[in-house]
């Protein structure tokens, strides 16, 4: 391939880069390949191996990915190279590691992709006796979240639920669950209508894929067992609902042991789902609904008794809070890639916690398994222009937290005026408002939809959708926190010593900090005006002196 023809084969095979997909320029392998911890062949191996697995392309200028080939090798070779990394990299799967070269024809520049398999089960891939991984577009050491994943993961022939508890039978099962399950299960199964109400409670337990073969397996106890059967699965399978007031002081709680398919309706009636008024843009008639649709909590609930890992002895926790959100959590990781694959992509899991348990709910109408349930939640909240739940993976936990309220009126406007808009994109907004990060290529995203001005670090709603408010106070609300661009402030800095001359920090702090964002802490005031510095010095327009005196150059 001619080096036109290779990039573009590169852009179609490995268009971006993210957590699966790393370009690196690295024209000099001597210290590139086994160097500096974080920012070596080694360390990106090691990171993109404990996410999914995918490939790091070397021999790319970072920005631009225009070929700028390997120049120095350093004795490496497409042949040594691989046992070289291997070596450095304990736990990489040496059958499944690969290394690619390509040399251009015309311009003889070589450029090597290394084919990097996902970590193997429960082994996190190490570089510099550290692990890795990719947050955006960062490589960090691995968080403790992340590490957990890895070291908890689960196979689909571990089945805690599954398992068979000798000594239980049908009188250890509630006879209203039971009930209750018949109902469930026809109105999922519609076609057992005519059958179902001839079968005993053996067949329907049985065919429900509640028990084995008759025989009382750990599910059954979870959702159907008697409140005193509840020593058989350890005493610790239960919910505990707790509510805070806003400075999170306990007001009130209680706990509710198996059968847990009637204790989802009775945590259910313990939340306060009051209702919420809100007036829309141009009406004097307010809307009304409930602070969370009984799908979500319900949803919600059900999700983390399906995915609860239950051999940590945990109980699931409902906290209600009384400025209006909700947190359920539950112990174990979560299974899925991302709630992005499964929210935007639809995707259903490929591997569940609790398959045997799963099963049954998936009968008793408790859950969905095509990835629908959170997607449908994440709607609900859309549709209400409340914020989109938050998921909280850190601690071996899964913690979902749903607010029922707008939470910022111009997140709320955007999504009133524009009722078109996608998932992802209010996913984004979503972040903005929520003053979560987002990557260059979001920002600059939503900066070509207009709806946010300012740089990265802060962000506004763009000028255009705030005057729709009509609002002279938000505005000047606007315009007190926008920032100008960089180019501004380091113009600043260089007219002011053309006309006074050398000057102290402490005299360019004094010009510039007033006229940042108000938004800014002083702290972070004091920062940019450090990187201002540095840009023009790099720039070789000012210098520092002694004394900390900043001069022209």
């Amino acid at each position: 391939m001619t080096e036109n023809e290779l990039q573009n084969y590169l852009k179609t095979n490995y268009p971006r880069e993210n957590e699966k997909c790393e370009w690196k320029e690295f024209k000099s392998l001597k210290s590139a390949v086994s160097g500096r911890a974080g920012d070596d062949v080694i360390s990106y191996v090691s990171a993109i191996a404990n996410m999914q697995g995918g490939n790091l392309v070397i021999g790319i200028q970072d920005q631009t990915h225009a070929i700028v080939g390997i120049k120095e090798f350093a004795e490496y070779t497409i042949e040594n190279i691989k046992y070289r990394v291997i070596g450095n990299c304990p736990n990489l799967n040496a059958d499944l590691f690969q290394v690619e070269q390509f040399i251009s024809s015309d311009t003889n520049k070589t450029v090597w992709v290394f084919h990097i398999p996902k970590h193997q089960f429960r082994l996190p891939v190490y570089a510099h006796k550290k692990t890795w991984q990719r947050i955006d577009d960062n490589l960090v050491e691995m968080t403790k979240a992340r590490l957990d994943a890895i070291l908890t993961q689960v196979q689909v022939n571990e089945d805690w639920s599954a398992v068979i508890v000798p000594d239980a039978t049908l009188e250890d099962l509630d006879k209203n669950a039971i009930e209750k399950a018949r109902f469930e299960f026809k109105k999922r199964n519609p076609k057992y209508s005519k059958d179902l109400d001839n079968w005993n409670d053996y067949d329907f337990l049985n065919k429900s894929k509640i028990t084995i073969k008759g025989k009382i397996t750990r599910t059954a106890l979870i959702l159907l067992g008697k409140e005193e059967a509840e020593h058989f699965l350890g005493s610790f399978v239960k919910i505990r609902w707790n509510l805070k007031t806003v400075d999170n002081q306990d007001k009130d709680f209680d706990i509710f042991s198996i059968p847990l398919l009637l204790a989802v309706d009775t945590v259910y009636l313990k939340i306060r789902n009051l209702k919420y008024r809100y007036l829309r843009d141009g009406t004097l008639f307010p809307d009304e609904v409930l602070r969370y649709d009984p799908f979500i909590i319900r949803e919600s609930l059900n999700n983390a008794i399906a995915h609860q890992d239950y051999s940590k002895g945990a109980r699931i926790n409902v906290v209600e809070f009384e400025d209006d959100h909700l947190v359920f959590s539950n112990y174990g990781s979560f299974l899925p890639k991302s709630i992005e694959d499964v929210v935007l992509n639809d995707t259903p899991e490929e591997v569940y916690r609790n398959p045997f348990l799963v099963e049954a709910m998936k009968n008793l109408d408790m859950i969905e398994t095509q990835g629908g349930g959170i997607r449908k939640i994440f709607n609900f909240q859309r549709q209400r222009f409340f914020p989109l739940p938050d998921y909280n993976f850190s601690d071996n936990k899964v913690k979902v937290t749903i607010t029922g309220k707008i939470l910022n009126e111009d997140f709320a406007r955007i999504l009133i005026k524009n009722p078109n808009l996608s998932l992802e994109d209010i996913i984004l907004l979503d972040k903005v408002q929520k003053q979560k990060p987002i990557t260059d290529g979001e920002f600059k995203y939503l900066k070509k939809l207009k709806f946010v001005e300012g740089r990265k670090s802060n962000i506004f709603l763009s000028f255009n959708v705030v005057e729709l408010t009509n609002n002279e106070e938000l505005k000047a609300e606007y315009i007190a926190n926008r920032s100008f661009d960089d180019s501004h402030f380091k113009d600043m800095i260089v007219g002011y010593l053309k006309k006074f001359g050398k000057s102290k920090r402490q005299s360019i702090d004094n010009l510039i900090i007033p006229k940042l964002s108000a938004a800014l802490s002083e702290e972070k005031k004091k920062k940019k005006v450090t990187n201002f510095l540095s840009a023009l010095g790099k720039e070789g327009k000012i210098k520092c002196t002694p004394g900390y005196y900043w001069e022209l150059i």
